[in-house]
């Protein structure tokens, strides 16, 4: 059930929604009467093994074909399919991260298909995943993983100088000073002063909530007390000097150095930790992100949905693609059977095609699937993202490298870019306070 705080976002996000359909022309043209024997549709996305995806697909299936383009992720990839929809010629399958969903809609770049695909969300997808592509009272994206949080650690280091795997952040802290003290030169975990999305979702782990509503308007509320505790937590270890504060190149020489035991993030990030560190095959496990209070809380990092662009002619084909890759165990294992994803779908039932294709060895052959999964019902419900989210990123993103030279605190970030958020939601005709 849908919280109070995402209702109310549903109401404002109406408003913006509604200047997104009527800048969007309410969706797709009509399909012609004489359609094709084969339908063609193009994908644009970042993600790992997009083009496996789609070459299974186009192995499997004769009356739908895709064609696949490579774009880059971040504020490029966005930008491209902004100007593409402006110019007419955008994809009819794009993808959408979930924090950056509203910002898609107000710029109208997805067409309505929410009588498509409502039924099927709620049908597959757990609450905390459907809040995330539902605005206005329409759902308008088929959510793909979950960036459910959690832990990865270096089991041989942790047994090897008999430290307990920390459950909650107290023993995350008192297993730092353990591990400083085991190795002068090693830190339980980096503080990464230039990537902000692992310290946005600890502040929603944390029970902030960054967006909600006031009357008619978007309520801002970075700097919030459930904000400055996980801020002045971390301020304290970086203070203390018991993680990492360092850039982003020199922690992974320290990882592979062995001189940093713990990774706090996404599910998904274990991929990327084997692709990187494959001298230490079978040292690290996985474990339940650390909570406040021993009950078991997570979050989400990073996460896609796929939608279809508003100048899509094609959205019955579109969506058939879509559903086939985010909600079937051949799109599933098509996605991960190539090594390259460490995806956790966010059907929680196909967490078990996932742990199938994905290559355990790294992890002492323990199924990190099962501690994703466990840990997807225990995300926080009623976070919002908000307009604007990528200038919250790259504001905190900013802040940190005043907290890496010492020029400012972590508890002092939030307020600079709460302040400029609301200024530039303003600037965009958005009511915001």
């Amino acid at each position: 059930m849908k919280t109070r705080s995402m209702k109310a976002a549903a109401t404002l996000a109406g408003a913006m929604v509604s200047m997104a359909l009527v800048a969007s022309g309410c969706g797709s043209a009509d399909t012609p009467a004489d359609k094709p024997a084969v339908t063609e549709v193009t994908f644009w996305s970042w993600l790992r093994a997009s083009q496996e995806v789609t070459d299974a697909f186009n192995k499997t299936h004769t009356d739908v074909q895709v064609t696949f383009e490579q774009i880059p992720g971040g504020a490029e990839g966005y930008g491209k399919l902004t100007n593409a929809v402006k110019a007419g010629n955008a994809p009819d399958v794009a993808t959408v991260e979930y924090a950056m969903l509203p910002d898609m809609l107000a710029q109208g770049n997805l067409a309505d298909v929410s009588g498509d695909i409502t039924d099927l969300v709620k049908s597959k997808y757990p609450a905390p995943i459907q809040e995330l592509v539902t605005l206005g009272g329409k759902t308008w994206t088929v959510p793909l993983d979950a960036g459910a949080m959690v832990m990865f650690y270096r089991k041989d280091l942790f047994e090897q100088h008999k430290i307990a795997v920390p459950k909650t952040w107290d023993e995350f802290r008192t297993a730092a000073e353990a591990v400083k003290k085991a190795d002068a030169k090693a830190r339980i975990t980096d503080w990464n002063q230039t990537d902000s999305a692992n310290f946005v979702s600890l502040n929603w782990q944390a029970g902030a909530k960054w967006f909600g509503i006031q009357g008619d308007s978007w309520k801002v509320t970075l700097d919030s007390p459930e904000s400055q505790k996980v801020a002045g937590y971390w301020q304290d270890m970086i203070t203390k000097d018991l993680v990492t504060n360092v850039p982003a190149e020199e922690v992974q020489k320290r990882k592979a150095a062995n001189q940093v035991w713990t990774q706090l993030g996404g599910a998904w990030a274990a991929g990327g930790l084997k692709a990187g560190l494959p001298d230490q095959s079978g040292k690290w496990a996985s474990a339940p992100l650390p909570s406040w209070d021993n009950s078991p809380a997570s979050a989400m990092v990073g996460g896609s949905s796929f939608g279809v662009s508003k100048t899509s002619k094609e959205k019955e084909a579109a969506l058939k693609f879509i559903t086939w890759m985010t909600t079937t165990p051949e799109g599933i294992q098509a996605r991960l059977s190539s090594g390259a994803s460490s995806t956790l779908p966010a059907i929680p039932e196909l967490a078990d095609v996932a742990a199938k294709n994905f290559d355990t060895k790294f992890f002492g052959d323990q199924d990190i699937y099962a501690v994703a999964k466990e840990a997807l019902p225990t995300i926080k419900t009623g976070w919002v993202w908000g307009p604007g989210m990528r200038g919250v990123f790259d504001g905190i993103g900013e802040q940190f490298k005043l907290v890496q030279t010492g020029k400012q605190q972590l508890p002092a970030v939030y307020g600079p870019v709460q302040a400029k958020t609301i200024a530039d939601l303003k600037g965009r005709g958005i009511n915001a306070s």
